[in-house]
């Protein structure tokens, strides 16, 4: 692979698809977009025109299976990508597969187990961009001590949108597409994840404040994909964290992480992408400036391409960490749903 050319197929082509990885890949010398494969022969020619794409399939697991390409990109809903994965490793390509890595945790070991049986193939999950300016910094700070020893996290994830009982089915609304993968739950655990390390044991409250929605078809369907979540974590660095995600809190401030140290506490503000901080002797907290040299960006499409020539290694974001944040939001649900807290690893 270090001196051929990657000849890459998609699976999907929905928004972030045509918006961040079909132009990322077509900016890499030696990467040749071969195929696609959308919901409708339509969409896949409409894609595949706008893009340059050779050739249109009418069925993914044919565009999988033939010998034209040597990688896949995945950017199908969840329910597709623990099939799709398989398959391609079955097929002998690498995997990129978009976020959300699976339904739930079985599918996403099975994927993993599958990705470890065939060691010579890339495998990568599109991460969560929410912290990439920061990473570095936040990453530093916690390692020269800046918060002294660490007590508790604070996430808020919401929206400043109330509650809109009118709107049809989304499929992040459907647990039949998403699984367990409820808001964007998941790929903030795993922003966290890069920051503090996993979370041993978890308690949660969920609710859904509009029981019942129009699909497609103008058909109600009952709505079990929560709305509005609460999680108390223990984390394995021993702080205590509480995370809330909602979209049905309206004129809400916006996302926000607090890290309170016995030292210090630092701030990152996920609207503005700002980070700030102060100590023990501050009266106020301080902006905390990122330096363009460590300033992390969007370099999915980049690191896949490295990885399948040798020059990297996957980092953002393996199956290993998408099976810690699949862990996650099971968890969530299961003690959501008993009333119970449950202990991380499953």
């Amino acid at each position: 692979m270090s001196n051929g050319t990657i000849r890459l197929g998609f699976v999907g082509a929905g928004n972030n698809t045509r918006v961040r990885h079909i132009p990322g890949f077509k900016a890499i010398p030696g990467v040749e977009l071969v195929s696609v494969c959308n919901r409708s022969r339509e969409s896949s020619e409409r894609v595949a025109k706008e893009f340059g794409i050779a050739k249109v399939y009418d069925n993914w697991l044919d565009l999988v299976q033939a010998d034209d390409t040597n990688a896949i990109c995945i950017g199908t809903w969840p329910y597709m990508h623990c099939p799709v994965t398989l398959a391609a490793l079955e097929a002998n390509k690498h995997v990129l597969t978009e976020a959300r890595m699976a339904m739930n945790t079985e599918e996403a070991r099975t994927m993993l187990a599958a990705a470890r049986r065939k060691p010579h193939l890339i495998t990568q999950i599109v991460p969560s961009p929410f912290t990439f300016k920061v990473d570095r910094v936040v990453r530093e700070l916690l390692a020269d001590g800046y918060l002294g020893e660490l007590l508790s996290v604070e996430l808020r994830s919401t929206t400043p949108a109330f509650v809109d009982k009118t709107s049809p089915l989304h499929w992040r609304q459907d647990q039949e597409l998403s699984g367990y993968n409820v808001l964007n739950m998941g790929i903030w655990y795993e922003a966290l994840l890069r920051w503090l390390g996993p979370a041993t044991r978890v308690t949660a409250m969920t609710k859904v404040c509009v029981s019942q929605r129009r699909d497609a078809d103008g058909i109600p369907r009952a709505v079990t994909v929560p709305d509005h979540v609460d999680v108390l974590c223990q984390m394995a660095c021993g702080a205590q964290a509480h995370l809330a995600f909602s979209v049905v809190t309206g004129l809400a401030p916006s996302t926000d992480v607090w890290l309170f140290g016995s030292e210090g506490t630092l701030h990152y503000n996920g609207t503005t992408q700002t980070l700030a901080g102060g100590r023990r002797s501050d009266k106020q907290l301080q902006d905390i400036p990122v330096p363009p040299d460590k300033q992390g960006s969007w370099r999915v499409e980049e690191e896949f391409v490295n990885a399948m020539l040798g020059k990297e290694k996957v980092t953002h974001t393996s199956f290993e960490d998408g099976v810690r944040y699949m862990e996650f939001t099971e968890a969530v649900a299961r003690s959501a749903q008993t009333g119970q807290a449950v202990s991380l690893p499953l």
